[in-house]
């Protein structure tokens, strides 16, 4: 009788490590998509002299598109319509990009002397590198709680 106790237990935990493993690396592919996006609008923002409203606009636009994309492709390759994939990546990945993207815009622009450098300057890179880990950090329990339920998957 004890012994089906520990199994059972021990069942649960690897459940769950399987669970945290997926949530990361579904979290980390999420963050490949939106960080390139992002970073390309700031990169191009800041190229252009745009605005820093209308480069975070830019930003945040390629960062769902890098992010929606990265999500698409293995389900086209898998050979999912492009209706039928990108309704599973609306729905599977949608809210994790939306939390991540406000994550790293909020720490990029309240981050001093982020909105303000250049693309030479260390600051602008620090400011987008600690976008993306608050971006992480806050999309990874979204991501964890989707894979617990079934919602969220790894491509």
């Amino acid at each position: 009788m004890n012994t089906a106790m520990n199994h059972s237990h021990s069942h649960t935990a690897e459940e769950n490590s399987n669970t945290f493993k997926l949530a990361f690396s579904a979290t980390l592919h999420c963050l490949i998509g939106c960080g390139l996006g992002e970073v390309a609008g700031m990169v191009i923002g800041t190229m252009l002299v745009m605005s820093n409203h209308s480069t975070m606009i830019l930003a945040i636009i390629l960062g769902f598109v890098g992010g929606f994309g990265l999500g698409v492709v293995p389900l086209k390759k898998a050979g999912y319509t492009w209706k039928a994939a990108f309704k599973q990546v609306l729905v599977a990945e949608g809210f994790s990009i939306a939390v991540m993207e406000t994550f790293e815009v909020l720490v990029q622009v309240y981050t001093p002397g982020v909105m303000d450098a250049g693309l030479t300057d260390g600051i602008f890179w620090l400011g987008m590198l600690l976008g993306l880990v608050a971006g992480f950090i806050a999309a990874f329990p979204v991501n964890y709680i989707f894979v617990k339920k079934g919602i969220r998957h790894q491509h």
